[in-house]
């Protein structure tokens, strides 16, 4: 049970939230549990749009986007972001099953997403506390710097929102992510 309230509808949510609320509704055509939740605090709601969008507009594929937030969900054990990524990642970013399996493990099977989504892997797991190692195997595969700013950006963002739908329980909404074969 969720234990953060999720408002049932736009227009349940906080006044200042329903315009943002709005937006999403258009650009995704429904609203989805975490952000109606998120929009207990319109300031948040705010922000991770704004954040959210900025980075869409960044210089990493869609698809190695996907790869990252489905790694970090992992490593972070957020069930509903591992539902939803795994949904976005197959319906949206056309990722096949095997490469979702991987990019849950930490990994890619095409090579220069595969040190994006390590690299990714490597910040959430360290903290951010990686080694000169890392950093030169990502840019060894063509990511320059504003690449790997993006990148932990993207960890940054995905730790959000995995803290966050973990914090409240966030009731999953996508078909849930099933486990990874042991």
């Amino acid at each position: 049970m969720t234990r953060i309230a999720t408002p049932a509808s736009i227009d349940t949510a906080p006044e200042a939230a329903r315009p943002l609320l709005q937006a999403v509704n258009r650009q995704i055509g429904s609203v989805p549990n975490l952000f109606r939740m998120v929009a207990n605090s319109p300031a948040a709601l705010e922000g991770y749009l704004g954040m959210s969008g900025a980075l869409a507009k960044g210089r990493l594929p869609a698809p190695t986007r996907e790869r990252i937030a489905l790694a970090v969900a992992q490593i972070n054990a957020c069930g509903y972001c591992l539902a939803a990524h795994s949904y976005l990642g197959s319906h949206v970013a056309k990722l096949s099953d095997a490469e979702i399996a991987a990019n849950r493990e930490g990994r890619s099977h095409d090579a220069q997403a595969d040190a994006a989504v390590r690299f990714a892997a490597r910040v959430a797991t360290q903290r951010g506390h990686v080694s000169d190692a890392d950093v030169a195997a990502v840019r060894a595969a063509g990511y320059d710097d504003g690449q790997i700013v993006e990148i932990v950006q993207h960890v940054a963002l995905n730790t959000w929102t995995n803290y966050i739908n973990e914090v409240a329980r966030t009731v999953i909404d996508f078909p849930e992510a099933q486990p990874l074969a042991a």
